[in-house]
C-alpha cells in the first residue's frame, strides 16, 4: 500500500490517514476562511459593565449582558445573545443565533453552532393539585476548553449544582443535556442523543444517534452506546452497549424485560438437558 502510494506523484504518508485528513482539512481551512475583523458591530449592544477584549469580534445585532466577558479573539456571530455574568473563553465562536445564559461559561477554543441554547431553565416541575409548580432553576452550565456543541442544541443549567461539560466534549446537532448532567472529558454524542437529568456520563465514552439515558443513571469511562439504545440502569464496566426493546403497557414490558434477561441462562440450561438426554 505505502509502495503504491509513493509510486504517485505526489502523495502524503503516514501512520494514521483519517487523522492526516483531520489536520489537512484545518490548515486548509484557516487559510482560505476569511479571519472576522476585530471590534464590536455598531449595531450590537453592549452592556457599559461587559468586558470584551479589543481582539474579540463582536458582529452585527448581538447583544452582550451585563457583567459578561468576552476573552482574547473570541468571536460572536450576528444575533446571539451573551446573558448577564456570562463568559466566553479565549479563541471560542459562538455561531449566529447562538444564546448563553446568565452566569453561563464556556472555555477556549470551543465552536458553538447556530441555534444553539445554553443556560436554559431544566424541565423541573413539582405537581400539586393537578397542576404543575415551577422549580426555579439555580445553577448555571460550566463548559471547558476545546468542546464543540451542534446545531439547536440544548444544555440545560442546573437546578441547584451547575451542568458540567468537561475538556474535549463533542455533541452533534439536536442533542439534549438535562439538568445537572456532567459528562467527561472527550466523549462524544452523535445526534439526536438525549441526556436526561442528573446522569453522570464518563470520559472517552461514544453514544450513537438517538440513544437515551435515563435519569440519575451512570456510565462510567470508556463506554460506547449504539445508536436508538436505551440506557435504563447504569454501566459500570467498560464496553459496547446496545439494545432496542419494543414498548409495551409497562407492567407487561417489566415482565417481558426481565424474562429476555434470563434467555441466555435458559439457553444454557435447555443444551445442558439435551446433552443428557442425548
Amino acid at each position: 500500500m505505502r509502495a503504491a502510494a509513493m509510486a504517485r506523484p505526489s502523495a502524503i504518508i503516514c501512520d494514521d490517514a483519517y487523522l492526516a485528513f483531520a489536520r489537512l482539512t484545518q490548515w486548509w481551512a484557516a487559510r482560505i476562511r476569511p479571519a472576522s475583523p476585530a471590534g464590536i458591530h455598531p449595531s450590537a449592544v453592549v452592556d457599559p459593565t461587559a468586558h470584551v477584549d479589543p481582539s474579540a469580534t463582536v458582529s452585527a445585532l448581538s447583544v452582550i449582558g451585563p457583567a459578561a466577558t468576552i476573552a482574547a479573539h473570541a468571536v460572536i456571530g450576528s444575533h446571539c445573545v451573551v446573558e448577564r455574568g456570562a463568559s466566553v473563553g479565549a479563541g471560542t465562536v459562538l455561531k449566529p443565533r447562538v444564546v448563553l445564559g446568565e452566569n453561563c461559561s464556556i472555555g477556549s477554543r470551543c465552536i458553538v453552532h447556530s441555534g444553539a441554547v445554553i443556560g436554559a431553565d431544566g424541565f423541573g416541575f413539582a405537581p400539586s393539585q393537578g397542576r404543575w409548580e415551577k422549580i426555579e432553576q439555580l445553577g448555571a452550565v460550566r463548559i471547558g476548553d476545546d468542546v464543540e456543541i451542534g446545531a439547536n442544541s440544548c444544555v440545560d443549567r442546573g437546578a441547584l449544582d451547575d451542568t458540567v461539560l468537561a475538556d474535549g466534549v463533542k455533541l452533534d446537532n439536536l442533542v439534549q443535556i438535562a439538568h445537572n448532567v456532567q459528562v467527561g472529558a472527550n466523549t462524544a454524542m452523535a445526534g439526536c442523543v438525549g441526556i436526561a437529568g442528573s446522569a453522570r456520563i464518563g470520559a472517552n465514552c461514544t453514544i450513537g444517534g438517538g440513544a437515551i439515558v435515563l435519569g440519575h443513571l451512570e456510565l462510567v469511562d470508556d463506554v460506547h452506546v449504539s445508536a436508538a439504545t436505551v440506557i435504563s440502569r447504569s454501566i459500570l464496566k467498560p464496553g459496547q452497549y446496545s439494545g432496542v426493546f419494543p414498548f409495551d403497557d409497562n407492567a407487561a414490558w417489566e415482565k417481558n424485560a426481565a424474562t429476555l434477561r434470563q434467555l441466555h441462562a435458559l439457553r444454557d440450561r435447555l443444551r445442558a438437558m439435551e446433552k443428557k438426554i442425548a
